[in-house]
This record gives structure tokens, C-alpha cells and sequence, in this order.
């Protein structure tokens, strides 16, 4: 939750000084992110020893980076929790740092890309790791430190995080729903107080149901809820649950229609060539529009329902089988190559799911550039732990979740819906209007055919087929998405 540019030979003698937004040294600067919920630091520890640290406004809980600089050192360590990516960078004797992968675009080359992690990218099979696309970027993941000196970027992973590797059985004398509202309502009220006002990204799923819950509980005053909503008669059941669910807790509700914002939509972010992360989220257009609602009703902290899947996963932390990977054809030479190479150098177990920390790492730059806090509490390692103990009967399709939702009062249909959302048909739309198009452009001039991760033949054969099937393949998503993320570096 920090940017910065570290120059080692100002490190000698330093003179850190607060101007406007950041600590300066010489030509080095400290940049924390713009949030009123983080609260930042910059301390002399002994002469020329200085250490730096983010962390929410709240007693208790650990740092999520940590910063240490010497004569000729750089050391920085991520915490656990891994709210906001940040991206590491070194040339020469200076080290930069970003959680907004675009902030680094004047120094990437899109010639220079990492071939595991385009492969991964377009073939759908993403890893939790230090790489990144572009040669000589790293993320700093979970609990690992980064280390500068004049030899260059060093990145040590930490050891494997300890996870309980099956369900224990529950005592006679156990509710195990009074132990989650419990567990919940301490997390929720533990994160920060804004001076502002207080959202919550509500999809009407049982996992920001239950953190709803207990939010309205925690007593902020008004509470603002952001959702997107889609079309049909999907859309209609969405808005029946939404009304029943802020009716109930006293939201004051904003539902974004996603129809009117689905990938590539013109005057989106991709459509406009804004820089952005190339492997950004599939639906970044209508989250785009949410966070700017959310911003502009002067919410600080926005509360949201990730890693609700993963903590009801049944399967150890240790051992969880990934999907099976979906054939791709219009992988050129290079990418079918690194295909071999997609589960090397990864990071070791982390303490919260390995797909919350990634989905993290997509969403949330987008809400520190809006200039509010992100906070999952279903992704906090006590609830992570208390999850990992629960029997599976539990866990399986959200029993208790959803039974919590019952007991406080809310409708069978918000409880346990019949048709739960899926935002598959707002791919599917935005491929078919914009998509294709862009896609029969891209066959022909290609940042990714030219370096061989593409076979343009192929693509435009998959195109041509896909105007002639009920559904556009969504792999089409990611390999488009890609192009047009490296363009707008390019």
C-alpha cells in the first residue's frame, strides 16, 4: 500500500522530509496510498537507519508492509494479508515500487515478457508467484521480502504457511453458527473507522449477505450497498433479493445495471486504451463505474464478500486440485512451449486462499486509485482457520452460511436462491457486440502474434466460428483482454 523510488546513494545520508503526499529524500520519495483508513510511518531507528510501515487505523493486527533502509540496503516485507499488490522494480541503483501495475509502463517493454506467464494468462491456468509479465517486475507476495543493494533484487519466499489439513469434530456443547456470528462480528468490527462514510460491495450472494449482516450490526450510521446488476430475468430475481436484503439491514442502495458496461464496451477502460493491469479482471468496465459510485457518495472503507467461496471449499489447503485446463488452439509457438513451464517458481502455501490473495491482487488497485479501503472479512486468517476446522456438512453449498442469513431474518429467497447470479451471459455479450470485432482486428495486428504467443490463422478461424455458435467461447476473453492491456503499455 505504498509507491516508491529508492536511489541507494541517497540511502548514505538520508533527510527524509514530509512534502505534500510523501516522505522525499534527495531524488528518492515514500508514497503511501491515499486512503484515510491506512495509517503510515517513517521512523529513525539509528543514524542513517530508517523503517517505513502501512497499516490499517486499528489496534492489533499486523503490518501489511514493512520497510527497512540502511546505507546501501533496501528491505521490504509483505504481511499476510496481501490487500493491494506491490510491484518491485530495479535498474541501476535505483528500486521502484508500485501497487498500480500502469504506474510502471514508461519502463516496460511489451517485447520483454515473461513466456510462463503469458501462457498461463491466455491458456487460464494463473499462479500465485512472483513473476509477472514483464521481464524484471516482481510481486512481492504474502510474507515474502525483497532485498536491494548494489547486486541488484533479490525476492526470498517465506516458508509454507501451517494450515489445518482436516475437519475436526465438533463438541455437543458447540453452536457452530453462534461461532461464526461471533468471529464475523469481531472481525467487521474491528477494521477501521472512517471519517467518512462506510459501502459494501453486495452481490445478494450468501457471502456478502453474511458480511452485511454484519456490518449493519456494527453501527456506522448510514450504510451505502454497490452492486452490479444484470438483464433478464436473472437481473429481476438480483433487484427482488437486493430490495429484500437493504430493506431488511437499512442500506441505502446503488445497483449498477452491467448490461450497459460489459467488456469492451465503448468508453470503457479497455476501449479507451487507458493504461491498466493487462490481466486485470474480465469485468472491469462495470467495476470501474461501481468504485466511481462508491467514491463519489465519500465512502473510505468499502466492505466486500471475497473469499467466501474459498473458506467453504472442501479440500485441504495443501493439496487443492486446480480445474482441468481448457484446450486452447490459437496458442502460437512460444506460449505452447512455456505451457511446460506454467507451475514453476511458485509461492509456497500462503495463510489465506491462494484465489482470494490473486483475486486481491485484480480488484482492489481500482478502489485505492478511487481513494477507498477494500476489506474482506471472510478472507481474515481467523476466519480462514475457524473454516478450515468446520465439519464438511457445514461448508457444503454454504449450509451455514446460509443458515445465518435465516436466523437473522432475512427470506428464503436471499438465504438459499433458487438461480444465483452468474455474470457468464455479460461475457458473452460484451464478446459478441465488441469482441469479435476486435478479435478479426487483432488476427491481423498483434503485439501477441508478433512474438509468437498467438497463431493468428487459428484466431481468426475460432472468431469465424464463434459467430456461428450459441456462445462465443470465453477463453476469447482472456487472450483479447491481454492484447489490449500490453497495447495501452506499448
Amino acid at each position: 500500500m505504498l509507491s516508491l523510488r529508492l536511489r541507494l546513494a541517497d540511502l548514505a545520508s538520508p533527510n527524509w522530509q514530509w512534502s505534500n503526499d510523501r516522505w522525499v529524500s534527495g531524488d528518492s520519495w515514500i508514497k503511501p496510498a491515499g486512503s484515510a483508513a491506512l495509517a503510515s510511518k517513517l521512523v529513525a531507528t539509528e543514524a542513517h537507519h530508517f523503517t517505513a510501515s502501512v497499516q490499517e487505523r486499528k489496534e492489533g493486527e499486523a503490518e501489511f508492509t514493512a520497510l527497512d533502509m540502511r546505507p546501501r540496503r533496501v528491505r521490504l516485507t509483505a504481511g499476510v494479508f496481501g490487500t493491494a499488490p506491490l510491484y518491485l522494480m530495479a535498474t541501476g541503483d535505483e528500486l521502484r515500487g508500485e501497487w498500480d501495475l500502469s504506474e510502471l509502463r514508461s519502463r516496460l517493454r511489451t517485447d520483454r515478457l515473461v513466456p510462463r506467464v503469458v501462457s498461463r494468462t491466455l491458456s487460464r491456468q494463473h499462479r500465485y508467484t512472483m513473476d509477472t509479465l514483464f521481464e524484471g517486475v516482481y510481486r512481492l507476495t504474502e510474507r515474502a521480502t525483497a532485498v536491494f543493494t548494489s547486486d541488484g533484487l533479490s525476492v526470498t519466499y517465506p516458508e509454507p504457511a501451517e494450515h489445518v489439513l482436516k475437519p475436526r469434530t465438533l463438541r455437543a456443547d458447540v453452536d457452530p453458527l453462534t461461532a461464526l456470528d461471533s468471529l464475523l462480528s469481531g472481525v467487521v468490527d474491528q477494521a477501521p473507522a472512517p471519517t467518512g462514510r462506510v459501502g459494501l460491495e453486495l452481490s445478494g450472494g450468501a457471502d456478502s449477505g453474511n458480511v452485511a449482516v454484519s456490518v449493519s450490526a456494527r453501527g456506522d450510521g448510514v450504510i451505502h450497498s454497490f452492486g452490479l446488476v444484470l438483464g433478464g430475468a436473472l437481473g429481476v430475481q438480483q433487484r427482488e433479493r437486493r430490495r429484500a436484503l437493504t430493506g431488511h439491514l437499512g442500506f441505502r442502495d446503488t445497483a449498477v445495471p452491467a448490461v450497459q458496461h460489459p467488456p469492451f464496451v465503448p468508453g470503457g477502460v479497455r476501449a479507451r486504451g487507458v493504461p491498466h493491469d493487462p490481466a486485470g479482471e474480465f469485468y472491469q468496465e462495470a467495476f470501474d463505474v461501481l468504485r466511481e459510485q462508491a467514491a463519489l457518495r465519500g465512502c473510505e472503507v468499502i466492505f466486500t464478500g471475497h473469499g467466501g467461496d474459498e473458506v467453504n471449499a472442501h479440500h485441504s489447503r495443501t493439496s487443492a486440485e486446480l480445474p482441468p485446463v481448457e484446450h486452447v488452439p490459437w496458442l502460437g509457438p512460444v506460449a505452447t512451449e512455456a505451457l511446460a513451464e506454467v507451475d514453476e517458481d511458485l509461492a509456497p502455501i500462503p495463510v489465506l486462499p491462494i484465489p482470494t490473495l490473486m483475486a486481491f491482487g485484480r480488484h482492489n488497485p481500482g478502489y485505492l486509485r478511487a481513494g477507498v479501503w477494500p476489506v474482506a472479512p471472510l478472507a481474515h486468517p481467523r476466519i480462514v482457520r475457524f473454516m478450515e476446522q468446520l465439519p464438511a456438512a457445514y461448508k457444503r453449498g454454504k449450509t451455514l452460511f446460509r443458515d445465518r442469513l435465516r436466523r437473522a431474518g432475512l427470506p428464503e429467497s436471499v438465504a438459499a436462491p433458487a438461480e444465483p447470479e452468474n455474470f457468464l451471459p455479460l461475457m458473452e455479450a460484451g464478446l459478441r457486440t465488441y469482441g469479435l470485432p476486435a478479435l478479426d482486428r487483432m488476427a491481423r495486428d498483434s503485439l501477441l502474434v508478433d512474438l509468437g504467443y498467438v497463431d493468428p490463422k487459428a484466431l481468426a478461424l475460432a472468431c469465424e466460428h464463434a459467430r456461428h455458435v450459441p456462445v462465443v467461447p470465453d477463453l476469447l476473453c482472456d487472450t483479447l483482454a491481454l492484447e489490449i492491456g500490453l497495447r495501452t503499455f506499448a
